[in-house]
């Protein structure tokens, strides 16, 4: 009788112990779960709130977004920033690729690029719903330049007619649109002309900093387009901005001078926190690409700065608060740029009054009036094994 209770408390014992572990692994598996099925719920949650926010600010058209509204804060006077929005329009193509949609494309999408008039990402496949323009290139730093020349050309070919200069600009690079309105605001998109952060080797009159990005009018993307049907330009090294100075030097496209009346930088190819607080040794190759002499510390930049390069995405944002709705109370900003030639009137006027004469007739003149360009300005960007370093 002993032996039949002892089996019997063994068995009940094991019964007991093994529904006991089972509800045990139950909840523990429960209690992970469910926070993943969360996390992705919120996930699904946070991409259909990108979506529909998108079609608030975009209309997607052949790849391309089309901005529906000049972004800027209500109550602000931005009469000036909506008039150079109107008459220098602006293409911004980003090079990309599928790997970094995510990381690094997505949050130039919600920020800076939004000033632009047209947006198009270019990448090595097509990816309708971004939208990114699938160039059928490999990905990789050897494939810079076939990238750059393809999406030039699809920029001619699709959008021409839509804008007047054509910018590239790279996932990791902050841009200050309306900034670079001003700059090109005293040019015509008829010169042979484009604009960056000017560095002097290996091209007689120097070639603009890929990681900083750089400008080029209609005439500019004509004529190099036409470089390459001509064979005048071909696929010379992977270094895309070396590359690039090369072809537009042949095709007869002058390297313009983009610094501010003050002589100061406005393209920058590193973050803000290098230009403004490192000392680079002279040994560093930045020295020597330079086209202008380098000013460091708080001289570094113009206060009208056009782009920064190595943004991550977090950063971004810090750059777009900074710059449209930080202000420091009581003060008159200390640099006062020359308003551009034609528009003086319309700082004249005030607020919602109708345009005067003057520059009503200016607003049916599709250019500005041609300023004679500064002495050509080189801009260095990335450079061959120096240049590679800078483009990474």
């Amino acid at each position: 009788m002993k032996a039949l209770c002892s089996r019997f408390s063994f068995y009940a014992g094991f019964v007991v112990g093994t529904f006991t572990l089972y509800v045990f692994l139950r909840q523990v598996w429960y209690e992970r779960s469910v926070p993943v099925r969360s996390s992705n719920y919120d996930k699904i949650h946070d991409y259909q709130l990108r979506l529909e926010q998108d079609r608030k600010v975009w209309k997607k058209d052949r790849s391309a977004l089309f901005n529906l509204e000049h972004p800027h804060r209500k109550g602000e006077d931005s009469r000036m920033a909506d008039e150079l929005y109107k008459k220098v329009r602006i293409l911004c193509w980003v090079m990309t690729g599928p790997n970094n949609l995510e990381k690094k494309a997505r949050h130039v999408k919600a920020t800076w690029s939004r000033h632009c008039n047209i947006v198009v990402f270019m990448s090595s496949v097509d990816d309708p719903d971004f939208p990114t323009v699938g160039l059928g290139t490999k990905e990789g730093r050897d494939q810079l330049y076939w990238k750059t020349i393809r999406a030039f050309h699809y920029a001619y070919e699709h959008h021409a007619h839509e804008a007047d200069w054509f910018l590239k600009a790279d996932d990791d690079t902050y841009v200050i649109v309306d900034n670079l309105r001003w700059v090109l605001a005293n040019h015509s998109a008829e010169e042979p002309i484009y604009f960056g952060r000017r560095f002097k080797p290996y091209t007689k009159q120097g070639y603009m900093s890929g990681g900083a990005g750089y400008v080029l009018s209609k005439e500019a993307l004509k004529r190099f387009v036409e470089g390459f049907k001509s064979k005048t330009c071909t696929h010379t090294t992977s270094v895309e901005d070396l590359a690039m100075g090369q072809c537009m030097e042949k095709v007869g496209v002058v390297a313009g001078d983009s610094r501010d009346t003050a002589l100061r930088e406005t393209f920058h190819p590193f973050v803000p926190e290098q230009h403004l607080t490192v000392k680079f040794p002279k040994s560093f190759w930045y020295w020597s690409y330079c086209y202008y002499p380098i000013s460091e510390g708080p001289n570094c930049c113009s206060d009208i700065s056009v782009s920064f390069h190595y943004v991550e995405s977090n950063l971004m944002y810090l750059m777009e608060y900074y710059t449209y709705h930080l202000r420091a109370f009581g003060y008159k900003y200390r640099y006062q740029p020359p308003v551009p030639s034609g528009y003086k009137e319309l700082l004249d006027s005030p607020p919602n009054a109708p345009p005067a004469p003057a520059a009503a007739a200016a607003a049916m003149d599709p250019q500005p009036d041609p300023v004679p360009d500064k002495k050509p300005v080189p801009d260095v960007s990335d450079k061959d094994q120096s240049v590679e370093a800078a483009h990474s």
